[in-house]
């Protein structure tokens, strides 16, 4: 299965934080899944590391480093992923998060997320 991981259970999975759920760390190290993150997480976090969030206070390149190092494979964004957020139901205003969801929808691949705003977008969707 192919997975999109949203910027917080991301965070927490590269962090072994207690708040990433048990069934998405079983989903993120079954090996038959390709995890991907999407470059809209990163440009997600460089903005809000910037305005100082304290959710958000890390180093970049680290992180990266730990995203490949756990075998999470990079989502770009494209023109098709950004034409797609058009098209979206407007459930949830966070232009990060519409963007995740139409990446999933465009990829396909499951979004796992703790938002449960997102639940409305369909079955590509999981709230976790």
């Amino acid at each position: 299965m192919r997975l999109l991981v949203d910027t917080h259970l991301l965070l927490w999975s590269v962090a072994a934080s207690r708040k990433l759920p048990a069934v998405v760390r079983e989903l993120l190290t079954e090996p038959a899944n390709t995890v991907l993150y999407s470059a809209a997480s990163v440009w997600e976090i460089a903005i809000k590391s910037g305005l100082r969030r304290s959710d958000f206070r890390v180093d970049l390149p680290r992180l990266l480093r730990a995203f490949s190092q756990a075998g999470f494979a990079e989502l770009p964004v494209t023109a098709a992923h950004a034409a797609r957020v058009g098209s979206l139901p407007d459930l949830h205003k966070d232009p990060f998060d519409r963007l995740l969801v139409a990446q999933a929808l465009t990829e396909p691949a499951v979004l796992l997320t703790n938002d449960s705003q997102l639940d409305g977008y369909g079955t590509q969707v999981r709230v976790v």
